[in-house]
């Protein structure tokens, strides 16, 4: 068995503001509210290789890993993958940014599995990777629409 989710938001913000906040894996921690840290370990072309490190959980038992996320700005997607995959057999994510007259829908496809040995099975995670997919997403959201609302009010007047 496998799981597989797929999330979408709607953010009222310009293409460039998204995709440009949303790939500075840097500020990370500041965009996602589960992420403490990020270290980038090594960039080559439009692919980086970082470990992510998330706040500990109710256990205090604190996850992290190592990702390899290639961005692929004239299609609008990024792909990335687990290069260390801990409890998973793998980890695939895509996302993919689509400009609509409301904003730029940003949609995040995974497909993963569970180890036989993992301490939660396929069918736990994709519930847990939906919810917290959402209240991610909307946190990003959020940030992002009052970074595009910050900018148009220092925006200089044009007459």
């Amino acid at each position: 068995m496998s799981g597989h989710t797929d999330n979408s938001i709607t953010i009222d913000a310009p293409l460039e503001l998204v995709w440009d906040m949303t790939n500075d894996i840097e500020n990370w921690p500041r965009l996602f509210s589960e992420y403490a840290s990020v270290e980038v370990l090594s960039r080559e072309g439009e692919a980086t290789t970082f470990r992510l490190t998330m706040h500990p959980d109710e256990s205090g038992k604190v996850w992290s890993w190592v990702s390899e996320r290639t961005m692929d700005r004239e299609s609008r997607t990024v792909r990335a993958r687990r290069v260390e995959t801990g409890p998973f057999a793998h980890m695939n994510i895509k996302w993919e940014y689509v400009e609509l007259p409301g904003g730029v829908q940003m949609r995040w496809v995974q497909d993963f599995a569970m180890k036989p040995d993992a301490p939660v099975d396929d069918e736990w995670m994709t519930d847990n990777i939906n919810r917290n997919s959402r209240t991610q997403m909307a946190l990003i959201r959020d940030r992002i629409e009052q970074a595009a609302r910050d900018r148009r009010q220092t925006a200089p007047v044009v007459r």
